[in-house]
């Protein structure tokens, strides 16, 4: 049977549960999920409906959905999609030289854990390149300088129109995107960052973070805006750190905890379970 998800924030007020849900008793729909969250703060009201079809004789189709559902949404002034289930996530993975988070990514896709496509990876160096082959999968080694930054920009968001991409995962990818570039793609580019925001920025977290002698390290994947490292996160994760242990045992460690944060991220991303609230997001585990 096909299954939908339903994504939708608005300004809260009462009646928008019951119309939602007479509207999927209408369209022959049944929940198999649903969780709400009104944030008082903010004044507004954040839903997931996972739906799937009540007889499977019927044929739904998403377009009929939308179209259906265009009217409800204009009367509560809604942010919302809606997402065929069957349809996995087209996603181009950047990267450095730390292949951990890509050799991770590529594992959970080709086993069919994370409901995302790879058509393409992008990497400043050209060390992945074997290891991306054997998974069939387009390599695009794209070097970047100061002088190079802009075309080299211009290259990458050719490539994600070329493969239609929706997402951009950051694997540990060591540049630093322009505001040009991820004001073009708002909520669409996760980054992971190797300690737990927002301290110990920059390059160098595990050493400062050593130097600190701090009893746990983090990682932190979050949506990429103008201002880095500090847009809205998506999910966190902690390793506890022992006294005797060197910066090279803490950056293994690390290298663990921003695997396990990455793919929870890009799950969530992934699964549509994650919906902005200003500079937070709402994350429907």
């Amino acid at each position: 049977m096909k299954t939908f998800t339903l994504l939708l924030s608005c300004i809260d007020r009462p009646g928008i549960v019951a119309t939602v849900s007479s509207f999927i008793h209408q369209a022959g729909l049944n929940i198999l999920e649903s969780n709400q969250f009104g944030d008082p703060k903010t004044g507004r009201f954040f839903m997931r409906v996972a739906l799937t079809t009540a007889d499977a004789s019927v044929e739904v189709n998403q377009g009929d959905l939308k179209e259906k559902f265009k009217s409800i949404s204009d009367s509560f002034e809604m942010d919302w999609q809606i997402f065929d289930m069957s349809v996995n996530t087209p996603a181009i993975i950047m990267l450095s030289k730390f292949d951990h988070c890509l050799v991770d990514l590529l594992y959970r896709c080709r086993t069919g854990t994370l409901k995302m496509d790879i058509a393409a990876v992008i990497s400043n160096h050209d060390t992945s390149r074997e290891l991306v082959a054997r998974e069939n999968i387009p390599f695009h080694h794209i070097p970047v300088t100061p002088d190079t930054k802009q075309a080299a920009e211009a290259q990458i968001k050719q490539i994600i129109t070329d493969t239609g991409a929706e997402l951009v995962i950051l694997a540990r990818y060591m540049q630093i995107l322009s505001a040009e570039m991820t004001d073009s793609y708002p909520g669409q580019i996760i980054n992971i960052h190797h300690s737990f925001l927002p301290s110990f920025k920059g390059a160098e977290p595990y050493s400062q973070a050593y130097h600190r002698g701090v009893k746990m390290i983090g990682a932190t994947a979050h949506y990429v805006t103008p201002n880095l490292d500090e847009g809205p996160i998506i999910a966190q994760q902690v390793v506890p750190v022992r006294h005797d242990m060197s910066v090279e045992n803490m950056i293994g460690a690390g290298q663990e905890n921003e695997q396990s944060v990455m793919a929870r991220a890009v799950r969530a991303h992934t699964e549509h379970r994650i919906l902005l609230n200003e500079g937070k997001t709402v994350v429907f585990d």
